[in-house]
């Protein structure tokens, strides 16, 4: 914060009310619970591990199977019965 910058009660109550206004007094309670579920999620996602890991392993192919690369279909070949 600034050094400067000190908010005391008067100045609170200020926000307060402008932010009172600006949203309304049913749209409060709507902000509280949105902020403070973005807050847990944020702070469940920094605790936690990844919980999927999209990152190839070393020798992924061998266990696939198939390790070609898929071929592209063919192009149909135009029957010479057709020519009249």
């Amino acid at each position: 914060m600034l050094p400067g910058m000190r908010l005391g009660f008067g100045e609170i109550l200020i926000v307060l009310v402008v932010v009172l206004l600006i949203f309304g007094a049913n749209k409060i309670p709507q902000l509280g619970d949105a902020l403070g579920k973005g807050i847990r999620n944020f702070r469940k996602a920094t605790r936690e591990d990844d919980a999927i890991d999209v990152t190839p392993e070393k020798g992924s192919s061998d266990r696939l199977g198939d390790s070609r690369p898929p071929q592209a279909p063919s192009a149909p070949v135009p029957s010479e019965s057709k020519k009249a």
